[in-house]
């Protein structure tokens, strides 16, 4: 890779990124990483043989910037690196809920900018990772961040539009399967196996049932179908799911994630 790019902020997500970049042939000579604590910034350096510099250093030598700190940081970053930042940069931002004309308007005129909305199962290489364009981002520069990104798992283009409804369903996605476990787990335990049997027996079916979701070509209702047999033990089930309103609820809270995704796009923290 000839593109030098700097990851700043670089918590558990930047550095998943930063791993996955090198071992999908970006060499350590060709990354900068940003920390906010000195210790963080030589522990990358030694695990990854990557240059630690600061944030006003990372803008004026790499050709690509991902920016990974939290959204409410994201106003002072822009602050300390704007001056820094040369015309044509391309600014990547993994902030959740902050649109890409947050950044044009703090950064010179013309800066591309990417939106990527990834989730947590970067750090094993299994995220979705959804990709909008700003108002100067070329083909080109969502090709970059598509090659960067598909390091730690898979990407998707989206209208930036779309952005908080990818947000509600697969930034935050993650976080309602463990919920989803968890329950299945606790209910596990109420009928009678230990904690660590009703675990393992949950995951291994989640993990079954993703892998067929993904390989078979199946509608999901199809594959629930062939679970269902007439008078069976799934129908009473599912049953007793949608007499309890669990679709429904599902419905809500990916509303509610999206209109929350709205609101720090809008600056209600």
């Amino acid at each position: 890779m000839t593109q030098k790019v700097a990851v700043l902020g670089t918590g558990k997500i930047g550095e998943a990124l930063l791993s996955g970049m090198i071992r999908g042939g970006w060499a350590p000579s060709d990354l900068l990483v940003t920390a906010r604590r000195q210790e963080r910034a030589k522990a990358l350096h030694d695990r990854y043989g990557v240059e630690a510099v600061s944030n006003p250093e990372a803008a004026e030598a790499a050709d690509t910037l991902i920016l990974t700190v939290k959204p409410q940081d994201m106003g002072t970053l822009l602050t300390e690196l704007a001056p820094h930042i040369p015309a044509g940069r391309l600014v990547i931002s993994g902030a959740a809920g902050i649109p890409t004309s947050y950044f044009e308007e703090r950064l010179a005129t013309g800066t591309p900018v990417v939106r990527v909305m990834t989730n947590t199962p970067a750090l094993v290489d299994e995220a979705m990772s959804v990709i909008s364009a700003g108002t100067h981002a070329t083909a080109g520069h969502l090709t970059l961040a598509e090659e960067i990104f598909s390091t730690v798992g898979k990407t998707l283009r989206v209208p930036e539009s779309q952005q908080d409804a990818a947000t509600a369903l697969s930034g935050s996605g993650p976080a309602y399967f463990y919920f989803l476990v968890e329950a299945m787990t606790d209910a596990g335990i109420l009928l009678g196996l230990p904690r660590d049997k009703a675990h393992d027996l949950i995951v291994q079916a989640a993990i079954g049932a993703a892998v067929m979701l993904r390989d078979s070509g199946e509608h999901p209702v199809t594959l629930r179908e062939n679970v269902t047999s007439p008078a069976g033990t799934t129908i009473n089930a599912i049953r007793e799911l949608e007499n309890h309103g669990v679709r429904a609820a599902m419905l809500s809270a990916l509303e509610a994630a999206r209109d929350r995704s709205r609101e720090l796009a809008s600056g209600n923290a």
